[in-house]
């Protein structure tokens, strides 16, 4: 059965430090959403209360209809999957995948075809009889995965469960648990603290910070459309210039920068939010120039990128990041203009800072 997970104003504290402030996330049936954030954000803690480890002070959980904001642990029918495997030494691959079965009172046969089946599943049917000592990392975290989903959980949690797996092995085996996750349709809850390992297997990714979610959405969205200044320094927007919009000019506003220098910005291609916002961009999101419209600059190291120049920018706002392109290279100490490219920037309130 595919049920839904919601947190409604969930707070936590850790004796007196208050770790979640009125948390609320809703995970869709059948969808994962990652917990993605530093050390510290909250987002384990997040884990701990669904899991039951940790009971909140106050909100509520729910799976489904189910109540789990105070329900033991061992009641909530939630599988696990941790970063440190937490495989059984002295039983063999099968035994650990059929723990869970065994512990919920499923007979012999059932559970050994039950196990084996699910151990073929993560392609290690040739090891069934083997003990976790003789296994590789990625192995042993496909056993782990394995005992997880063989109870056919309604809700499959991640707690950074690649972390401790080598750089190749990890993208193999976020593609395989996100592979077994659609197969199965279940509900899954993932913490992470890597961007790219959040946004290759996640629905929906929740980027969190000092107990709070700063944005809750598409990877796809995250990255192209921050909704304020944490979130786009957290997805690599380099470049955070602070401006005030002061009048039009025709189609465009006409926004000043540190130092006095102007910009115009069309309003066909930005959306200003506010009197006072910052243009984020990444440094392809600013063009390096001869001339044009744009952020006046002189220019400092040169860097080859491959595929560009890549340019430390003394501007009026400070330095800052840009590209531009091989066929036309400044020289250093060059004067130019720092183009927006309106699909590559945001524009930010200063208060969503």
């Amino acid at each position: 059965m595919t049920v839904s997970l919601s947190l409604d104003n969930v707070t936590a504290h850790y004796g007196s430090t208050k770790v979640l402030e009125d948390l609320s996330l809703h995970v869709g049936e059948g969808e994962l959403v990652s917990l993605l954030g530093s050390s510290g954000c909250g987002k384990t803690t997040t884990l701990r209360l669904v899991a039951g480890f940790l009971e909140p002070t106050s909100g509520s959980i729910k799976l489904g209809e189910r109540d789990l904001t105070r329900l033991p642990a061992h009641a909530r029918n939630i599988g696990l999957v941790f970063q440190t495997y937490a495989l059984f030494p002295h039983l063999t691959v099968r035994d650990n995948v059929a723990f869970g079965l065994k512990q919920r009172g499923v007979g012999a046969a059932d559970r050994r075809k039950r196990a084996d089946d699910m151990i073929e599943r993560v392609g290690l049917g040739h090891l069934a009889d083997r003990h976790p000592a003789n296994l590789s990392g990625g192995q042993r975290q496909r056993v782990a995965l394995a005992r997880a989903l063989v109870i056919e959980p309604p809700l499959l949690m991640f707690d950074e469960p690649l972390s401790n797996l080598d750089a190749k092995l990890r993208v193999d085996m976020r593609v395989e648990i996100r592979r077994l996750q659609q197969a199965n349709g279940t509900t899954a809850l993932y913490v992470t603290h890597d961007q790219e390992e959040a946004f290759s297997i996640s629905d929906r990714v929740a980027i969190m910070n000092a107990g709070k979610i700063m944005q809750l959405d598409t990877p796809e969205v995250l990255y192209s459309r921050p909704a304020n200044a944490f979130v786009a320094d957290f997805v690599g927007f380099e470049n955070m210039i602070p401006m005030r919009a002061i009048s039009e000019a025709g189609d465009a506003v006409r926004a000043e920068m540190a130092g006095g220098a102007t910009i115009d910005l069309p309003k066909e291609k930005f959306t200003v939010p506010a009197q006072d916002f910052i243009l984020a961009t990444r440094p392809e999101g600013l063009l390096v120039a001869a001339e044009g419209q744009g952020v006046p600059t002189k220019l400092g190291l040169r860097t080859y990128l491959g595929r560009a120049y890549q340019y430390q920018c003394d501007t009026p706002a400070g330095e800052i990041k840009a590209n531009g392109p091989l066929s036309q290279p400044f020289e250093s100490g060059s004067s130019a203009v720092l183009v927006p490219q309106p699909e590559q920037c945001c524009l930010l309130p200063t208060e969503a800072a």
